[in-house]
């Protein structure tokens, strides 16, 4: 999986990039090499508001995008909450995926059919 860290209004350092790569390496084995996973990481300017640190990510897989946003205080917990958001999608996403799978090949196999020495024999 490509990882893709941005900064918008803020510089993304080494450390910062090494935190979203040790937080997405659970995703990262889940879902293929060909997947781009973009974080983005900025600042709210507006002192109202509190948790002014937030994380977006987007996952771009083989026919879906997955986003996640989260803000907070710390920009780090900030990208754990992302990750962890993101995981749970990840999940569901690959047990829809899994059933549809299942339920098509179920669907393909035809029902046994009956042997005949079976219903000739006497009943007990």
């Amino acid at each position: 999986m490509r990882i893709e860290v941005k900064g918008r209004n803020m510089t993304v350092s080494d450390d910062l990039k090494e935190h979203v790569a040790k937080r997405f390496r659970v995703i990262s084995r889940q879902v293929s090499e060909l997947a781009d996973l973009e974080v983005e990481v900025f600042e709210e300017r507006n002192p109202a508001i509190a948790d002014g640190q937030v994380a977006e990510a987007t996952l771009h897989l083989k026919g879906v995008t997955l986003r996640a946003r989260s803000a907070s205080r710390d920009i780090l917990h900030s990208i754990n909450l992302v990750s962890e958001e993101l995981e749970v999608q990840v999940k569901r996403h690959r047990d829809k995926r899994r059933k549809r799978r299942e339920s098509r090949a179920a669907a393909a196999i035809p029902p046994p059919e009956p042997n005949p020495a079976q219903e000739l024999s006497p009943a007990a």
